[in-house]
């Protein structure tokens, strides 16, 4: 299963994909991944991909599907694999279909996890993180006993800095003016399945699966 996942910050597509990453036994990949793992091995492109950060600018594209290219020619991704966070935008949509038929590798689909913006600024503006346990909470969506589990053991709810309403409004528009051109790709191309991404994780999974053509409730 060979898939790229798209989906604003909060949409829960890196929760979905770590659960599905271990039933297929596949890699999630973000562009962080394959770029520290490049540098890591000292690659071709990876030397090209450290020089350039070293220097202060963005790595390009041709470096990017150049460490792509490398990463998905290791062992663990000849099964399949999960790409988070590229392509980012439509050139590199074309690049990386180009690519994949080199490798022949197709793509299977782009998941586009859907969620309300409303919800999405609940799930984001409503995170906190419990100071003794390092516990991820939402005030919004944790239950009163969890808020409180931190709070009676002496802990306090840290809200952290760029969680707050005009922060992540602009990071949703930012998302929305890039994503909008690739969802437009990919559906042109009959590759675009879209999941409901509101509801609990496994509500949620259970129609990840779906869209995917997996058997639901199948071990």
């Amino acid at each position: 299963m060979r898939i790229v996942l798209l989906g604003a910050p909060g949409s829960g597509k890196g929760t979905q994909a770590k659960t599905l990453m271990a039933e297929k036994n596949i890699p999630q990949i973000s562009t962080g991944d394959m770029l520290r793992a490049a540098v890591s091995a000292g690659s071709c492109f990876g030397l090209q991909a450290k020089s350039t950060i070293d220097a202060g600018n963005l790595v390009s594209d041709d470096i990017m599907l150049g460490v792509i290219s490398e990463r998905l020619g290791q062992p663990d991704a000849q099964d399949g694999f999960i790409l988070d966070g590229f392509p980012r935008t439509e050139q590199q949509a074309f690049d990386l279909s180009d690519l994949l038929d080199q490798l022949d590798q197709p793509l299977d689909a782009a998941v586009l996890m859907d969620v309300g913006f409303d919800i999405l600024m609940k799930r984001l503006t409503g995170r906190r993180t419990c100071s003794l346990t390092g516990k991820l909470l939402n005030i919004y969506y944790s239950s009163q006993a969890e808020l409180d589990e931190c709070l009676d053991a002496g802990g306090e709810l840290i809200h952290r800095l760029d969680d707050n309403e005009e922060v992540i409004e602009n990071r949703l528009a930012v998302y929305r003016r890039k994503t909008e051109p690739l969802v437009d790709y990919f559906r042109s191309r009959g590759k675009l399945v879209t999941v409901d991404a509101d509801g609990t994780i496994d509500e949620v999974y259970d129609r990840f699966r779906k869209v995917l053509g997996m058997d639901v409730g199948s071990d």
